[in-house]
């Protein structure tokens, strides 16, 4: 069975006008660096927000920018370094939130995702496609029955997304093997036998 389940990105570029005293060259720089994240040129992009942020150090926007096009290169721990830095300066910023946890699970720290994922949920209740990462989160954590939930909510608010009936299903045959693994370590044969056949039809 493929088990295959993709991250629902919510990836948008802050931009942001510094104040009249700043110096026009670094403006022109921040847009520079959004039109080259914006095209794919994501090494020049980075070399500009450094730039930009040598002079504006807390420049919070430069910081959230320059973390998604390093988790856009896979240098997650400069995104999640860079996504934290945003997160501290305003914790209520889900965006910020929901980027470091998508860092962390691609990461595999699940754990930590879910924790993010959370507190976005808290900020904003009908954030769909967190629900459904969320729920990824939960079944790398062996937590079926929360994962299990958690598209029920994105089924709830969009009943017609197939990722999440797939995932779901995903979920139930997840908590199914625990159970099976279970029953089987305690000395059933059904159990074990029934292992046995969804091994098979993976």
């Amino acid at each position: 069975m493929k088990s295959f389940s993709c991250m629902l990105l919510l990836f948008v570029l802050m931009t942001a006008s510094l104040s009249a005293a700043a110096e026009e060259d670094i403006q022109e720089r921040f847009d520079r660096a959004n039109a080259s994240f914006n095209e794919g040129q994501y090494d020049k992009a980075i070399q500009d927000y450094d730039a930009v942020l040598s002079r504006y150090p807390d420049f919070m926007e430069a910081y959230f920018n320059r973390g998604m096009a390093f988790y856009r290169k896979g240098k997650l721990d400069e995104a999640i370094s860079d996504f934290s830095r945003v997160i501290s300066a305003r914790p209520k910023q889900f965006d910020a939130l929901n980027s470091r946890g998508l860092a962390y699970l691609k990461k595999g720290d699940n754990e930590r995702a879910a924790d993010d994922f959370t507190r976005v949920i808290a900020e904003n209740p009908k954030l769909i496609e967190t629900y459904y990462n969320r729920g990824i989160a939960y079944r790398g954590m062996g937590k079926h029955d929360q994962a299990i939930e958690d598209y029920d909510k994105v089924l709830s608010l969009r009943p017609n997304d197939s990722n999440a009936y797939n995932s779901r299903g995903i979920a139930y045959l997840g908590k199914a093997t625990a159970d099976f693994k279970r029953a089987c370590d305690m000395g059933s044969k059904d159990a074990c036998e029934n292992l046995k056949e969804m091994a098979g039809k993976k």
